[in-house]
């Protein structure tokens, strides 16, 4: 039996439970003991963090041999065309070589909470959101395959690694999963989940 904690991590917070630079961390978020983040989200990214006490759950969340997609919306510099969604499809070559084929299609913007700061309208006058579920995990490789395409990501959002979904968690919130998980021999068989607490607000 092992405890995993889904968080809904802000905008501009660390995927670290301290910072010498005095920037916001998990900590600010998530006070529960011995826990540790299963794969990173950036800084500057926002949506669903994995985390939890179990060191080998953590591996067969996080390494790249278990290919666990994640799905991310973007909100995008200009509107999107059909090519650019063929191009993310297809798989396109980064200067880390090529990308695996990827699940692209363009959404309507969707209801999310506001980001602090907004993307600003004066700015970027046009935009536009896409859906990306990549089984990948390289630095910023979202970003990198949007621009690559002609589409910079302004925004980015993780709504769900493998089975599990941000559903309606807002910022800062979190909510604790217990998993049934198989014993070493039988690393192979699916995990049965039950939530075991209501979601818990920031500190």
């Amino acid at each position: 039996m092992s405890n995993l904690y889904l968080l809904h991590k802000p905008f501009h917070v660390l995927s670290q439970f301290s910072d010498r630079e005095g920037r916001q961390t998990l900590a600010h978020y998530i006070d529960v003991k011995d826990i540790y983040p299963a794969g990173r989200l950036d800084y500057d990214s926002e949506g669903l963090l994995l985390l939890s006490d179990d060191g080998e759950l953590i591996h067969r969340i996080s390494h790249p041999r278990h290919k666990q997609p994640k799905t991310y919306w973007a909100q995008l510099e200009g509107h999107i065309d059909d090519a650019a969604l063929k191009a993310l499809r297809q798989g396109i070559v980064l200067k880390d070589g090529p990308t695996q084929p990827a699940k692209a299609r363009r959404i309507a913007p969707p209801v999310t909470a506001t980001r602090q700061p907004a993307i600003d309208p004066k700015r970027h006058p046009s935009t536009s959101w896409l859906e990306l579920t990549i089984s990948e995990g390289r630095n910023r490789q979202v970003r990198r395959m949007t621009a690559h395409v002609g589409f910079p990501t302004l925004r980015l959002i993780r709504m769900a690694i493998g089975p599990w979904r941000l559903d309606d968690l807002m910022p800062g919130e979190w909510r604790k999963e217990t998993l049934h998980a198989p014993r070493p021999a039988n690393t192979h068989s699916r995990q049965r989940a039950r939530p075991t607490a209501k979601r818990r607000k920031p500190l």
